[in-house]
């Protein structure tokens, strides 16, 4: 289970870095920096949350899945820096 969560981490940097949108070279407050690492996790998990809908086949387990990704999206914009 640690080292599937540790590929996540890897592959979250690696699009971070790919994306350009580093937060290097500025300083963040702690709300800021403690923002941005909940939006990250939000990010992966909706990236998981996908991942398991596209193998659901129960309907009340997709429902579920669709419901779970509705309330992430909103959490994630919530978070967006205005």
């Amino acid at each position: 289970m640690a080292r599937g969560f540790d590929s996540k981490f890897v592959e979250a940097q690696q699009e971070e870095a790919a994306r350009g949108t580093s937060t290097r070279g500025r300083a963040l407050s702690p709300e800021q920096r403690a923002a941005e690492q909940r939006r990250r996790m939000l990010q992966l998990t909706r990236t998981r949350t996908e991942r398991d809908l596209s193998r659901a086949t129960a309907p009340a387990h997709r429902e579920m899945l669709q419901q779970a990704l509705a309330a992430l999206d909103h959490e994630i914009d919530q978070l967006a820096p205005r």
